[in-house]
């Protein structure tokens, strides 16, 4: 039973937009590896911003030198 863990910040996904993840990731598995999409378990983990970091700095004063 393949098991995926996606964490993305919190920041208002949709219920659609969590399904269209969901969707995705089951076909990736299935598609790459021929993995059973019944039996794929995804999870979405959203995580507080200020608890996110990338390159040393938060992830809201990483964005800022990316934009």
């Amino acid at each position: 039973m393949p098991y995926i863990n996606v964490k993305i910040t919190k920041e208002g996904a949709t219920a659609a937009q969590k399904e269209a993840i969901i969707q995705g990731m089951t076909q990736v598995l299935v598609d790459v590896l021929g993995k059973n999409p019944a039996t794929t378990v995804v999870v979405i983990d959203e995580v507080e911003m200020e608890n996110w970091g990338i390159g040393g700095m938060p992830v809201s004063e990483f964005r800022k030198t990316i934009k």
